[in-house]
């Protein structure tokens, strides 16, 4: 495959390799460090003269870090005379502040959006969008992927009482994408309208729709310290759930996150392109398996390790999750 080269930053350097060897290419030769200072350089270590360029850097971990680092590397490349540059950003930072919604409130995500314009980038393709609206943001081409086809997918290979299901979305925000699933599937749909005190922090939750003796999936495109979908949870099997099970595209499983999925009321929870910070720390709560199709899912188990799944290893430090083709 010509005129191509992939780079990837330091966020998920495990996705980027994942799709280096789809494409049957290598990945290119790049060097990040910091200085003393905590200023982060960043070296192509090979020509991208008349390339399309593509640098796979997801706003995860670190992400003030990998966002700096994800501008300069658009820039280096950009100067070095690349072709085109296309940002892959899975995970696209600051997504959560998409609008103006108090005084003097701050709209980040178009502050991203322009940052990354500057700095030289020609295409964004990033994944489940927290709002849509911000692929309005840029004045350059934004492919917003979507993780509906795995998430159907998923559902009916791994819930055998799907037919007699409700989705439901843990806030109004989500009902387009739920109604969406929903209408695939044929089954009914439910929300949960919340209001927050403050920021990761959910006061009150009111279910609008019916779940009683049906199997319950919330379906959200992110989970932070996972206190909105732990309380929607705890919400639908009050309302008489037979089981709940919570999908994601971005798991960020920051704070108490994983602590408070072990205490909820979750038969699984599969989430697709994360990477989870300090993986090593959960492997008795977490697993990977890859299925005959290869591809690999990352799921929460309430069942002992050994009985959930005794051939497969722990997960690394970072792995792509829910890889569907």
């Amino acid at each position: 495959m010509p005129n191509i080269k992939i780079f990837s930053g330091s966020s998920h350097p495990d996705l980027s390799q994942k799709i280096a060897d789809r494409l049957g290419l290598e990945l290119g030769k790049v060097v990040t460090k910091k200085f003393s200072n905590q200023e982060t350089c960043v070296e192509i270590g090979e020509s991208v003269r008349g390339e399309d360029v593509y640098i796979v850097q997801s706003g995860c971990g670190e992400i003030n870090d990998n966002l700096m680092e994800l501008l300069i590397m658009i820039n280096a490349c950009k100067i070095a005379s690349a072709s085109r540059v296309t940002a892959v950003i899975p995970c696209f930072p600051y997504a959560r502040q998409d609008k103006k919604d108090k005084s003097r409130a701050p709209i980040s995500a178009k502050l991203v959006a322009n940052m990354l314009s500057v700095a030289g980038a020609d295409h964004i393709i990033t994944m489940d969008l927290h709002a849509s609206q911000i692929q309005g943001f840029f004045d350059i081409p934004v492919d917003n992927l979507y993780a509906e086809p795995a998430v159907l997918k998923w559902i009916k290979e791994n819930i055998n009482e799907w037919k007699n299901c409700t989705i439901v979305s843990p806030d109004a925000g989500g009902a387009k994408r739920v109604t969406s699933i929903a209408d695939r599937l044929n089954v009914d749909f439910a929300l949960i309208h919340k209001e927050r005190k403050k920021a990761n922090e959910v006061d009150r939750m009111v279910l609008v729709g019916d779940v009683k003796d049906r199997v319950a999936i919330l379906v959200d495109d992110m989970a932070d310290t996972c206190g909105t979908i732990c309380h929607a949870a705890d919400k639908l099997v009050s309302a008489g759930a037979t089981k709940v099970y919570a999908i994601l595209t971005h798991g960020i499983f920051s704070g108490p996150a994983i602590s408070r999925i072990n205490t909820a009321n979750f038969e699984a929870v599969p989430c697709s392109f994360v990477r989870v910070p300090y993986m090593h720390h959960l492997t008795e709560d977490i697993f990977w398996t890859v299925n005959e199709k290869n591809e690999s899912l990352l799921c929460y188990t309430q069942l002992p390790l050994s009985a959930a799944c005794a051939d497969s290893p722990f997960i690394p430090k970072g792995i792509v999750i829910c890889n569907n083709s």
